[in-house]
């Protein structure tokens, strides 16, 4: 069985319709459809669309203006700040074989103008900038050259503050604190970073840490001699930038900027002297030259440079006893001498509180005792526990 036309000839007497009044009749209809169906699908299409564009231009346009005010702010700050900011060029004297004396620049660094009266301008940078200089130069930030007077230096802050001529100056830099200082609060460093080439170059950051403390070696024997208190940062701080300032962003100083970790494997650790650490210093820099600190009148180093061996055979020591420092010599007619204390005491204890090594003894006497304060000593000699008391003098 099949379909009724299988294998049947078609019909050659058959009648042929004619197809194109039909067709011309369907492309009729199809134009006029689309004219009336296509408008109306775009426009609602474009009403479906629309919030998001226009939800898509807010966000734009709030990140626009985020990202311009962070910016101005930025621009504003550095534009009050820089002319604080300063050159510092330490120059040496040098002798040839003639003895024919020639000047030589030994180093460079940054610092911060931070007061002026009716003469003066009155400079901070740090020890190590100067350090060794026969002459001192300030560039400002216009190239003004002044020669500085150097009004006092100190090691053990590393700061040290200068004098010039204040009439070229405009004015001085507005302090802050760093009391309520946070980690992750924006910064701004300002300096001079590989000499005055790059003079006043501008690099921004965050707080990464505040209170950290950096041992020290100023001799550079190897061993600690100080613990340094300072505010961590990622600015970029480059050689040459020591001595320049850490700006918050209401364009105030809140630290000298002072040193960095410079190993291959560390990147964006920088270090800033707090200013609030800083600023008595400074004063004192200015008013009398340099730091005056209690005075005990020994020297001494910590009993963890010598072997246990000598401990015991040595110094006698009890078992009990796990740090403090020895006395190597005692100074004449120093408050160490007037209380008894002799080569080899082991000074183990300051007012009750444990000294583990030197640093703990500079800590307690620089930070938390002023010149005339009586203080209880704790002492062994000879494996024997002694107390006694003596009264802080000053270095003379």
């Amino acid at each position: 069985m099949g379909y009724y036309d299988q294998n049947y000839p078609t019909n050659p007497n058959r009648r042929r319709k004619n197809p194109w009044p039909t067709l011309l009749i369907g492309v009729l209809i199809g134009a006029f459809i689309m004219a009336i169906a296509v408008p109306r699908i775009m426009e609602m299409g474009s009403e479906s669309s629309s919030p998001s564009r226009k939800n898509q231009s807010n966000n734009l346009d709030t990140e626009q203006i985020v990202s311009l005010d962070i910016s101005t702010r930025i621009t504003e700050v550095v534009e009050v700040v820089s002319p604080t900011v300063v050159g510092i060029t330490n120059i040496q004297h040098q002798s040839d074989f003639w003895e024919q004396q020639e000047d030589s620049e030994a180093g460079t660094g940054s610092g911060v103008i931070y007061k002026k009266d009716d003469n003066y301008a009155y400079v901070v940078t740090n020890h190590h900038v100067i350090e060794g200089a026969d002459e001192i130069e300030v560039l400002l930030n216009d190239d003004t050259v002044l020669e500085a007077e150097l009004l006092g230096t100190d090691l053990f802050s590393d700061l040290a503050v200068l004098r010039v001529e204040g009439t070229a100056v405009n004015g001085p830099i507005e302090f802050g604190s760093t009391e309520n200082l946070k980690v992750g609060e924006p910064v701004i460093a300002i300096g001079n970073p590989l000499g005055h080439m790059f003079s006043g170059s501008v690099t921004q950051g965050i707080i990464s840490g505040t209170q950290r403390t950096i041992p020290q070696d100023f001799n550079f024997d190897g061993r600690a001699d100080w613990q340094a208190e300072v505010i961590q940062t990622d600015a970029a701080i480059n050689p040459g930038n020591s001595g320049g300032a850490l700006i918050n962003m209401d364009a105030q100083l809140i630290g000298i900027n002072s040193m960095k970790i410079n190993q291959e494997a560390v990147e964006g650790i920088g270090f800033s002297i707090p200013v609030d650490t800083a600023k008595p210093i400074i004063d004192e820099l200015e008013k009398t030259g340099k730091v005056r600190r209690p005075y005990i009148g020994v020297e001494i180093y910590s009993l963890e440079e010598i072997p246990r061996l000598e401990w015991d055979e040595t110094l006698n020591l009890p078992d009990n006893v796990d740090g403090g420092v020895y006395v190597w010599s005692v100074d004449a007619l120093s408050p160490a001498e007037n209380a008894g204390l002799q080569r080899l005491d082991v000074i183990t204890q300051l007012d009750g509180k444990p000294i583990m090594n030197m640093i703990d003894l500079r800590k307690i006497l620089y930070q938390e005792k002023e010149i005339g304060d009586e203080v209880e000593i704790t002492y062994y000699r000879d494996g024997k526990k002694v107390v006694t008391t003596l009264v802080l003098d000053i270095q003379r």
